[in-house]
């Protein structure tokens, strides 16, 4: 292993040595025969390698399971392997209908493998994260060259909205993956006549599991981008390639076995799942109505910061795109079809209710363009590239210096108590998914400290590394240091975000729970299941829900099956004055009324995270 490593530092090493004398010969950046070929494809695994280390470290951080989606869906999964129950999901003990199975099987067998976890919980999607690198790289490979897929796969290895939107147990990558393999397949069922039928048949196996993975939009999503690539290109020849008859039994085969068996065991499934979870929620008329929308203009704008600073470095994909397009050949079919891929998308979802995560099925599209662009900038107009590296640099550095200004904005600030008791309070934006962020204020960063310093020093020493290869006309060595850069960052943000754990979880409580809990205990919690659903699946208890029938539990509660798990005021009065013991969670601001409501003795046992453990005994 020692031995393998120190080789392929040499190589690396040898590969940036050659870099940096790039320019003197523009036809070796594109030849296959290049000098040192060994040390240019040795490149072609650092993508992956950068993604495998941040996305299994990421993994195995000790950051707590949040509430809400995160651990709602590793509560499903958990709760397959309780039931051995692989077709209906249940969320705690209450059929969980909303969602395809696929990330939940995905987390069942980790448990099953490593054991109830955090870890087992996020492996699927570190997995799927490197798997989608590797696919990207691949495919930049075939389609563009080996730089550009070194380059394209450094952007999306070390893209923030990636790394973001994949601390959440969300399916969206895994999708992304699949929708990113069935583009891949078609491509090269198009333009290789050898091995033609599989890679077609790979089309309609990753589009199965695309909607195994988030519905029917896996198989929309795939479906309408090659329709208009096969219009637009007028390519008769991939349409008459389809292979129809085997590609739909490929299909059916992988995808309808779940979708049929889940309606034979609930007789309103298609209805709830097709209707009211695809086509009333993109209408914004599903029920319950428990999301909120991000605004157009933010959400397109928002990708200059998931793609920070690499989004600069698109400028001259863009304008090679345009002039481009009416290209014959492999390279002009496939920057075609990245266009397409990225206007279908967003187009989709400009007209229905998003998330700021409901595009991620770009984020691969816009890396091989980026790595397309890039490539493409060093043989032909090197200026480009030179100066699109000089204004990432610089981004970093305005990055850097404001962490700085931040740091001495909170100089004088005392940390006293846990992060909860000083941020801000705004519920109308916590059903956004990033909706938490309006709580952050100069107080509450007084708590990120060292985390502001790592910043400030990770981006200062990315910018000037950015400078010092841009001075020696290196391209690759820029994007290596960015990408190295941003990796360092995400280790920052993950520790960054272990401080808000007691705020976002409720794992705190639970721990305190399972040290005292007695069979016949039970617990309750105020508000919607959501709030509070990390208790449930660290105490691997049910947990009661006191005015709360609503969100995701609401439709499956009124089963014939289901629990009677939901109280009402009188329902708390009756439990209180019972033998056994009642632990109820509770928002801080409901102490208040939760104690004139209830006539016998109401103790305080534990607080965290601006949530309270009552009692109706002491200690």
């Amino acid at each position: 292993m020692i031995r393998l490593l120190r080789r392929r530092i040499r190589h690396l090493h040898l590969d940036l040595t050659d870099l940096s004398q790039q320019h003197s010969d523009p036809q070796r950046i594109v030849s296959d025969r290049a000098v040192q070929p060994v040390a240019r494809r040795s490149l072609l695994w650092l993508p992956p390698l950068l993604a495998a280390l941040v996305y299994f470290a990421a993994a195995a951080s000790p950051v707590a399971l949040l509430d809400d989606a995160d651990s709602v869906h590793a509560e499903a999964a958990r709760e397959i392997l309780e039931r051995s129950d692989w077709v209906t999901l249940y969320a705690n003990g209450i059929r969980y209908l909303e969602k395809a199975p696929l990330i939940y099987w995905a987390m069942a067998l980790a448990f099953k493998i490593f054991g109830v976890s955090e870890f087992a919980a996020r492996i699927p999607i570190a997995m799927a994260a490197v798997l989608l690198v590797t696919v990207v790289v691949a495919f930049g490979n075939w389609a563009f060259g080996r730089r550009a897929a070194v380059f394209a796969g450094l952007a999306l290895a070390s893209s923030p909205g990636l790394f973001l939107f994949t601390r959440i147990t969300l399916p969206d990558v895994i999708l992304t993956l699949c929708m990113t393999g069935a583009l891949y397949c078609f491509l090269r069922a198009r333009e290789e006549d050898r091995g033609e039928p599989w890679w077609m048949l790979g089309v309609y196996a990753c589009s199965a599991l695309g909607v195994l993975t988030k519905g029917l939009i896996g198989v929309i999503f795939p479906a309408a981008i090659i329709g208009i690539n096969i219009l637009v290109n007028r390519d008769w020849i991939a349409f008459k390639r389809a292979r129809w008859f085997r590609g739909t039994l490929v299909f059916l085969a992988v995808a309808a076995p779940w979708h049929l068996l889940a309606g034979v065991r609930t007789k309103t499934f298609f209805w709830f799942y097709f209707v009211n979870e695809h086509f009333l929620r993109y209408l914004g008329r599903r029920h319950p109505f428990d999301y909120d929308t991000v605004p157009r203009p933010l959400f397109w704008g928002l990708h200059s910061v998931w793609f920070f600073p690499w989004i600069v470095l698109l400028a001259y994909a863009v304008k090679s795109a345009v002039s481009s397009w009416q290209m014959e050949e492999k390279t002009g079919r496939s920057v075609r079809l990245l266009s397409i891929w990225i206007a279908v998308v967003m187009l989709f979802f400009s007209f229905s209710t998003t998330q700021e995560y409901y595009s991620m099925p770009i984020y691969p599209a816009l890396a091989l363009l980026i790595g397309w662009g890039m490539a493409r900038a060093e043989t032909r107009e090197e200026g480009w590239n030179l100066w699109g590296l000089r204004l990432a640099g610089i981004l970093m550095m305005v990055v850097s210096i404001s962490a700085g200004i931040v740091l001495y904005a909170i100089r004088t600030e005392k940390v006293i108590g846990d992060i909860s008791s000083r941020l801000g309070r705004n519920p109308e934006h916590y059903a956004l998914s990033l909706g938490h962020v309006m709580d952050l204020n100069l107080a509450a960063l007084a708590e990120l400290r060292y985390h502001l310093f790592g910043t400030c020093l990770v981006f200062g020493i990315g910018a000037a590394a950015v400078w010092f290869f841009t001075r020696r006309r290196s391209t690759m060595g820029s994007a290596i240091a960015i990408s190295m850069v941003l990796a360092g960052f995400f280790h920052v943000a993950e520790q960054a975000r272990d401080v808000f754990g007691p705020y976002l979880s409720s794992k705190p409580i639970a721990g305190f729970l399972n040290a005292r809990l007695q069979p016949d205990d039970r617990l309750i919690l105020n508000g919607e299941y959501e709030s509070g659903s990390s208790i449930n699946f660290y105490t691997q208890r049910q947990v009661y829900i006191l005015n709360g029938r609503a969100a995701n539990l609401e439709y499956g509660s009124y089963f014939p099956d289901a629990p009677h798990l939901f109280y009402q005021d009188h329902d708390l009065v009756e439990l209180w004055r019972a033998q056994h013991r009642v632990y109820l969670i509770t928002p801080g601001e409901g102490r208040e009324r939760i104690e004139s409501l209830l006539p016998a003795g109401v103790y305080m046992v534990f607080e965290s995270g601006g949530k309270l453990v009552l009692s109706n005994r002491p200690g």
